[in-house]
C-alpha cells in the first residue's frame, strides 16, 4: 500500500517538475532561433514561433504540452531537424544506461569489498591507505580523471581507445572516470556502516556465541553496514544512469547528456523539458525500487 501511494502521488510531483522546467528554460535569456546561422528575418522568426505556437502564452503552451504528454508525445526538438523528444531519449538513453549501469558495477565492485576491507583492518596500515585512496577520488572530479586516463593508457601507452563508442574497449576509460568518485562514496559508506555495524548490540551477542570472526562479518556485519549504500544506490544510479555530460563530452558519447547540454545552450524548450522529466522519474522510480530492497533486507523497517 505504502509503495502504490508512491506511486500516486509522484504524478503531482512530475507535474509541478515539468511546469517549473517549462517556465524556467522560457525565462532564460535568448531563443531557440537565436543561433541560426544566417540571421532570421523578423517575418521568417514569426512564422517559426506561430509553427511550434511559441507565440502563444506560455499557460496555452503548457497546456498545449501536457494533452501531448497524456499521449506519451514529448514534442519536437526546435533545433534537431526532424527529430522529435522521443527519438532523442531513444537514440541517447540506451547510450548512457549502459555507460551508467558499467559505472554502478565499477562503483559497487570496487567500493563495496574497500570499504569492508579498510573497516576490517581499522586502525592498520591498510585502513589508512584504503581510507586515503577512498578520499582521493572523491576529491579528484570526473574531467580530472579522465583526461589522465586518456593521457595515460591512449596516449603513452596505446592500450586503449580514445573517445567514441565502438566496441567494449571504448566503455573502459569512460567507465572507470565516471565510477571512480562514486566508488570512492560507496567505499566510505561502507567503512563507517561496518564500523557501526561491528559495535552493535547483534553483532556483539553474536561474538559472545563464539562465531569466527570472518563469519562474523560477513553474515552479520555486512547484512547491516550495507543499508546505507542501498539507500545512496538509488541518487546514483539516476545520476549514472542519465549520464554525465562532462564524460559524454570528453569521450564523444552519443549519450543523452549530450543532448540535454547542447539543448540548454541552444534553448532546444521541448528537450530541456523532456529530459528534465526523464531524469525526475528515474530518480522516483530508482527511490522507490531502494526502499523496497531495504524492506528485503532489513525487515524490521516498515513503511507506513
Amino acid at each position: 500500500m505504502y509503495f502504490l501511494k508512491r506511486l500516486i502521488f509522484a504524478i503531482p510531483l512530475l507535474l509541478v517538475i515539468s511546469a517549473l522546467a517549462f517556465v524556467l528554460v522560457r525565462l532564460a535569456p535568448g531563443g531557440p532561433f537565436d543561433r541560426e546561422r544566417a540571421p532570421a528575418s523578423p517575418e521568417i522568426e514569426r512564422h517559426l514561433k506561430a509553427k511550434y505556437h511559441l507565440d502563444e502564452p506560455v499557460w496555452k503552451q503548457y497546456s498545449r504540452y501536457l494533452g501531448d504528454l497524456a499521449h506519451g508525445d514529448f514534442g519536437v526538438s526546435l533545433k534537431y531537424r526532424n527529430h522529435t523528444v522521443n527519438d532523442i531519449i531513444a537514440q541517447g538513453l540506451p547510450v548512457s544506461m549502459t555507460l551508467g549501469s558499467l559505472a554502478f558495477c565499477f562503483a559497487m565492485g570496487v567500493g563495496l569489498p574497500l570499504g569492508f576491507f579498510t573497516a576490517a583492518r581499522r586502525g592498520r596500515w591498510e585502513d589508512y591507505t584504503g581510507s586515503f585512496l577512498a578520499m582521493l577520488v572523491v576529491c579528484v572530479p570526473g574531467f580530472v580523471v579522465a583526461p589522465l586516463l586518456i593521457l595515460a593508457f591512449s596516449i603513452k601507452w596505446n592500450l586503449l581507445p580514445v573517445a567514441l563508442w565502438e566496441s567494449p574497449w571504448h566503455a573502459i576509460l569512460p567507465t572507470i572516470a565516471l565510477g571512480l568518485f562514486f566508488a570512492g562514496k560507496v567505499a566510505r559508506l561502507m567503512r563507517e556502516g561496518m564500523l557501526n555495524a561491528m559495535q552493535s548490540e547483534f553483532v556483539t551477542a553474536a561474538r559472545s556465541k563464539g562465531l569466527g570472526e570472518n563469519s562474523l562479518l560477513l553474515k552479520h556485519a555486512f547484512r547491516i553496514a550495507v543499508l546505507p549504500v542501498v539507500s545512496y544506490s538509488g541518487p546514483m544510479l539516476a545520476d549514472l544512469l542519465t549520464g554525465s555530460f562532462i564524460i559524454e563530452n570528453i569521450f564523444q558519447i552519443p549519450g543523452i547528456g549530450v543532448f540535454l547540454v547542447n539543448s540548454s545552450l541552444n534553448r532546444d524548450y521541448t528537450v530541456v523539458v523532456g529530459l528534465s522529466l526523464l531524469y525526475a522519474a528515474l530518480l522516483i522510480v530508482l527511490n522507490l525500487i531502494v526502499d523496497f530492497a531495504y524492506t528485503l533486507l532489513d525487515p524490521r523497517v516498515k513503511y507506513e
